[in-house]
């Protein structure tokens, strides 16, 4: 196992761009293959539509799970949660502020946005 200090930053409901099914193939090998690795971030931030994925209906809740386990810290904008209508909705992390998103970018070695 090995934790670094890289915080990961996801800001749509998947990774990359085309269609949502295929985004959400993409997140869900991604996190699968952290996992398997033994690689963990020390954070996971999702903000925008990126909170959806940490909501009912998301295709990564296990492995956010699997990965919160292993010490990852998941934080979902909580100002993006009720925009979206979905504070009530989040099965995954913690929701918080904008305040803890900064913070752990400053405390990150390496930021990397999906």
């Amino acid at each position: 196992m090995t934790t670094s200090q890289t915080v990961i930053l996801v800001n749509h409901d998947g990774m990359g761009h085309g269609p949502t099914e295929l985004q959400h193939t993409l997140i869900a090998k991604y996190l699968q293959i952290l996992l398997d690795d033994g690689k963990f971030p020390a954070a996971i931030c999702f903000y925008g539509s990126g909170v959806k994925l940490v909501c009912e209906g998301s295709p990564v809740i296990e492995p956010l799970r699997a990965l919160e386990a292993q010490g990852v810290l998941v934080i979902a904008c909580s100002t993006c949660l009720n925009a979206y209508g979905l504070a009530d909705k989040r099965r995954v992390g913690l929701a918080g502020g904008m305040g803890d998103i900064i913070e752990a970018q400053w405390r990150a070695d390496k930021v990397i946005t999906l």
